[in-house]
């Protein structure tokens, strides 16, 4: 069974805690690599925005679902994908999450309920929707999230997605993720609306505007959603507010639309700095959270092996995984 929304206890924010260490040197190191120009394709780095990905999934049992976006890192690894098939995946190697095919916009891991990267905006979302009708039909008790941005929230697959979630009272928790800025957008400029979780009302469901740099909130939040999913109470809207320290992608330099002083301020609520003084106030010491970022830096280390050691897809990879192969 997933947490409940009570507070978290010392293990579980230590868990969480991990996990958004784990993402951080995962991007911090893809960040490194590409400005190396090893050939590990483009990317959208999820670095900043880490609470929201773990406090979501921390809240989701080990069946349900995530739909993500083409900024899916976090996502996928807070949903529990092994950061060296990621790694692999996008050096375009055989050991990767799609043995190679699909690289950083495309992983997808069912075992680990990752329906999906997608690299189209909004499109995670009647994923998602669809995960969670399949549930229905079954008759068991998953639930579905769709992430996606700001950017993302005025897409009309986003709006038919929540529309038709509410009309069948499917189990899917929508997050969305406004780091301020879609590419160079401000979200000022781009939403209507004073929250995009007031939007919510418009489909009879409950929308809740968080702290997205706080786990520990964002996971209270996540579970109540999903408890209310998970027992026939239908779809919620769950807006994160939160920052992404880098540019919208590798080769954007954000300081042609961000002034320095809005970056500072908003590092200064660093997610991970909020989670290390929440664990300070759990009794946790500063040497067994070293230790924790340790055992992340050994795991990227492993990781980037792995997938340097992994090899190319043969040509019999070709048509390989493109076409139902009948027995």
């Amino acid at each position: 069974m997933p947490p409940s929304a009570a507070a978290p206890d010392r293990e579980l924010l230590l868990r969480m805690y991990e996990r958004m260490g784990l993402i951080r040197e995962f991007e911090e190191r893809l960040k490194t690599l590409i400005e190396r120009g090893v050939p590990v394709g483009p990317a959208h780095l999820y670095s900043g925005q880490e609470a929201v990905a773990v406090g979501v999934c921390a809240a989701l049992a080990p069946g349900d679902w995530i739909a993500s976006t083409h900024r899916g890192h976090g996502h996928c690894l807070a949903k529990g994908v092994e950061p060296r098939r990621m790694m692999a995946e996008l050096y375009g190697k055989v050991g990767g999450t799609n043995r190679g095919k699909g690289g950083s916009m495309h992983i997808t891991d069912l075992a680990a309920g990752v329906l999906g990267v997608n690299p189209i905006v909004g499109m995670g979302t009647p994923h998602a929707v669809g995960a969670a009708l399949s549930a229905r039909v079954r008759g068991t008790d998953e639930v579905a999230v769709a992430f996606f941005g700001e950017g993302a929230a005025s897409m009309g697959v986003v709006h038919e997605a929540m529309n038709l979630a509410a009309i069948w009272t499917l189990p899917v928790l929508f997050v969305c993720e406004n780091n301020g800025y879609a590419q160079s957008t401000p979200v000022e400029y781009a939403v209507a609306a004073d929250s995009i979780a007031g939007r919510a009302a418009a489909y009879r469901m409950p929308g809740a505007l968080v702290d997205g740099q706080d786990v520990v909130v964002v996971r209270e939040a996540a579970a109540t959603a999903i408890d209310r999913a998970r027992g026939g109470g239908g779809p919620s809207l769950l807006e994160c507010r939160t920052y992404r320290h880098h540019g919208h992608h590798q080769g954007d330099d954000p300081r042609r639309y961000r002034l320095a002083d809005e970056e500072d301020a908003a590092r200064a609520r660093d997610c991970l700095e909020i989670a290390r003084r929440h664990l300070a106030a759990a009794g946790v010491a500063a040497a067994e959270i070293a230790a924790l970022d340790e055992r992340n830096r050994a795991r990227l280390d492993e990781a980037i092996a792995f997938a340097e050691a992994s090899p190319l897809p043969g040509p019999e990879e070709l048509l390989r995984h493109v076409y139902v192969e009948a027995s």
